[in-house]
């Protein structure tokens, strides 16, 4: 929480230095004196994430900026909907209002994506996971915006946990060698191993691998990994299938059996949620 609240500030203070430099000149033209009221409403139904961000920038652009939040992040919210009532100086509102829209617009359609995607797995028990696949500078905020529709975290980036793809096999010499050195290195950490064939993943469980990832497998081939895992005479690994699986597959991928089914595109191809803030202004000094 601790990381996620600093993300937040960080995000916020970058994105707000971006957008306002040293001042948003056309928002001068607005009188101190005039104050606002503004709704934040949806056009399209949408999982909401980001209320934190745009707090954030609110209590960085006014404190005086009152928001009434209708909504809570995680909410599967309908067309037409209202997500916040705002008060304060126009001014205030106006500087932070796009800055707002785009952390709201860009993780809601994170977390939006990934309902859709955890709806499609339907009965089964397999999880939806997150990649490192994310908009540079955002990770956090879109691990977080997964957790909003659903979704499950995998490693955050390349410090807190090893997963060892081909490129890694081929250096550290094969799959046992390669297993053997990131079991050195772990210290507790996550270990996972990916593998692209029904061979390279009889080695792998046969080198003791705790967690398997199956690379671009088709689903006879992810109902054939299912089926070994379980009867090569030891505690079953846990099975991650990934490479390019659309909402399509998604249940037949977790009618397998698999454990998790990582997904990058919740992260990487982002549709922004139709959002829009709407004004009502008066003529009256701010509180």
């Amino acid at each position: 929480m601790n990381d996620l609240t600093a993300a937040i500030e960080t995000n916020v203070r970058e994105a707000l230095a971006e957008d306002l430099g040293d001042g948003d000149l056309t928002g001068a033209l607005i009188p101190q004196s005039v104050t606002a009221a503004a709704t934040i409403v949806t056009r399209k139904r949408m999982v909401q994430a980001g209320r934190p961000w745009v707090d954030e920038i609110y209590r960085r652009v006014d404190r005086r900026v009152e928001i009434d939040w209708q909504t809570a992040d995680g909410d599967n919210i309908a067309a037409g909907s209202v997500l916040a009532r705002l008060r304060g100086p126009a001014r205030a509102l106006l500087s932070g209002e796009r800055t707002a829209l785009n952390f709201l617009q860009t993780l809601s359609a994170t977390a939006t994506t990934t309902a859709r995607y955890v709806a499609a797995v339907g009965r089964h028990r397999a999880r939806i996971l997150d990649t490192r696949k994310t908009i540079p500078g955002l990770r956090l905020a879109q691990k977080y915006a997964v957790r909003c529709g659903g979704g499950v975290n995998h490693r955050v980036g390349l410090f807190d946990a090893i997963l060892i793809k081909e490129n890694h096999i081929q250096s550290a010499g094969g799959i046992e060698a390669a297993l053997d050195g990131a079991r050195r290195v772990a210290q507790g950490r996550l270990v996972e191993i990916e593998v692209e064939s029904i061979a390279e993943l009889r080695q792998a469980l046969q080198a003791g691998a705790e967690r398997l990832l199956l690379d671009n497998f088709t689903i006879a081939q992810m109902a054939e990994a299912v089926a070994l895992n379980q009867q090569e005479g030891h505690p079953p690994a846990v099975l991650e299938a990934s490479g390019g699986l659309s909402l399509k597959r998604i249940e037949a991928v977790a009618a397998t059996g698999v454990d998790y089914i990582s997904v990058g595109l919740l992260t990487k191809n982002v549709e922004a949620a139709d959002l829009s803030m709407r004004f009502d202004l008066t003529a009256q000094p701010p509180a």
